[in-house]
């Protein structure tokens, strides 16, 4: 299973795709973004995280609460509330 989740990266963390049975800090799938919570700024692949979640990846509590902030997942699911 794939979740989406943040990884340490200095100040800034970054969001990824990775396997659930790896480390925090292990070998991530795909960078889709990174978080600096100091500055509050996001950066966000939208079309690449879109697609892991059409593939069943699964967001953490607080990357799912970055990417409501973002309104990602009504690009994603428009007529559905799954994700609300």
């Amino acid at each position: 299973m794939v979740k989406l989740r943040l990884k340490r990266c200095g100040r800034k963390q970054r969001i990824v795709a990775i396997d659930v049975r790896s480390r925090r800090e292990g070998r991530d799938l795909r960078k889709v973004g990174f978080y600096d919570p100091i500055k509050n700024q996001t950066y966000l692949n939208v079309p690449a995280i879109l697609d892991f979640l059409e593939k069943g990846a699964q967001p953490t509590g607080t990357v799912q609460d970055i990417l409501k902030k973002a309104e990602v997942f009504k690009e994603l699911c428009p007529n559905q509330t799954k994700f609300n």
